[in-house]
């Protein structure tokens, strides 16, 4: 039975991760057909994760209130709510529309199942869950490229929906499955959680909450711009060699969270999270190298996501040790917020900065969000043992 209900979990988290990659994979033709210039999904984008820091805010409330199943019914339910509403828009301004249930959904999956993975699983689960994410965001782009040369692009929202309900569907059926954590001890944590203003207060909160942004802020500006980076200081290379290069960091987060699912039990947390940052500033280090050659930059993007693998999913498993399972929901949901944030914000402002002063930046600006990351995370650990 609790294998079965990890599967279930995993397939969440697949779910989770399918929509995540059809604006990116779709874009170039759906602005074709709003006739919109290109940077016009970052509007539609910026409201999905907009949204999506609301339900993170909110999810705290909603996890004291129901079971994490039910909240994962309906969040699916919300997905596949703007997922066809997507798949259903003639005019741009439609996609605005169907980004509200779509953000509101994935905020309030991507909380639930964290804290319930925090508080009933070791921090192996945690690091493949974070894996299976991955697996999700990987498949969607084939879904759209399939849909782009056999129908259209509302297709390739369509065909998603209707894997999410797949999805949905398996996870009405496994309801019985989620009984066997349903303890009457869980049961009065759960309703005695604190809120998010007197989480807030407790020591270390802010902190790691900050050491979040800083963290979310490098892995996704690195997921937008390291492309960039090998077109704009590598001469020579073929549009198709550079687009590849989009799949070093997210290819060497799944790496790193595979290889940690089978150590982190050993290791614990916290020295997980400073190994991953010390790979993580060696592959920094390897792009900075001077090489007119393409490759040793390409092996230490490689590495650096490796680096990046455990930091996230270990973070999230410490919570309810390092806070108490009391506290342990709303901070989860207030780290997620900030990650959230800090994914919304720091690839446009890197943006700006690259374009008054060059692309050649990134190395630089992913050291300094690794090393702030990492300098919070330890502060907090200094104002938690004083406690």
């Amino acid at each position: 039975m609790t294998s079965l209900l990890l599967a279930v979990i995993y397939l969440i988290f697949v779910s989770l991760g399918l929509p995540d990659s059809l604006l990116g994979s779709g874009w170039p033709k759906m602005q074709m057909v709003f006739g919109v210039p290109s940077s016009y999904a970052g509007y539609v984008s910026m409201t999905i994760c907009g949204m999506t820091v609301i339900s993170s805010l909110v999810s705290p409330r909603l996890i004291r209130r129901f079971h994490t199943k039910w909240i994962v019914i309906v969040s699916i339910g919300l997905t596949v709510l703007g997922l066809l509403g997507f798949s259903c828009a003639t005019s741009y301004w439609m996609l605005f529309l169907a980004a509200v249930p779509y953000g509101l959904g994935a905020g309030s999956i991507d909380t639930a199942v964290n804290h319930y993975v925090a508080e009933h699983y070791p921090s192996s689960v945690m690091n493949f869950l974070h894996c299976f994410y991955g697996v999700g965001a990987v498949i969607s782009p084939y879904i759209m490229s399939l849909a782009l040369r056999t129908a259209r692009w509302n297709e390739g929202y369509r065909w998603t929906a209707f894997l999410q309900t797949g999805i949905l569907l398996v996870c009405v059926l496994s309801l019985p499955l989620w009984k066997q954590n349903e303890s009457r001890e869980a049961e009065a944590d759960r309703k005695d959680g604190a809120g998010i203003a007197e989480t807030l207060r407790v020591p270390g909160v802010v902190l790691t909450m900050l050491a979040f942004f800083a963290y979310c802020s490098g892995e996704a500006t690195s997921f937008l711009w390291v492309p960039s980076y090998f077109a704009g200081t590598k001469a020579g290379l073929s549009d198709e060699r550079i687009a590849s290069f989009g799949a070093l960091i997210f290819g060497g987060l799944m790496l790193g969270r595979v290889i940690s699912g089978f150590v982190s039990n050993r290791l614990g947390d916290r020295k997980l999270i400073r190994i991953g940052a010390a790979v993580e500033l060696v592959g920094l280090l390897l792009v900075l190298l001077p090489f007119e050659s393409y490759i040793p930059a390409a092996i230490g993007y490689l590495v650096t996501g490796t680096g990046m693998g455990p930091i996230y999913p270990s973070i999230e498993h410490m919570a309810p040790a390092n806070f108490g399972r009391r506290y342990g929901a709303s901070v989860i949901g207030l780290q997620m917020t900030a990650a959230y944030v800090g994914a919304m914000l720091m690839p446009m402002a890197f943006g700006q900065l690259q374009q008054a002063v060059g692309i050649g930046v990134l190395p630089l600006f992913l050291l300094t969000a690794a090393a702030g990351n990492i300098l919070l995370l330890e502060m907090a650990y200094g104002r938690m043992r004083e406690q």
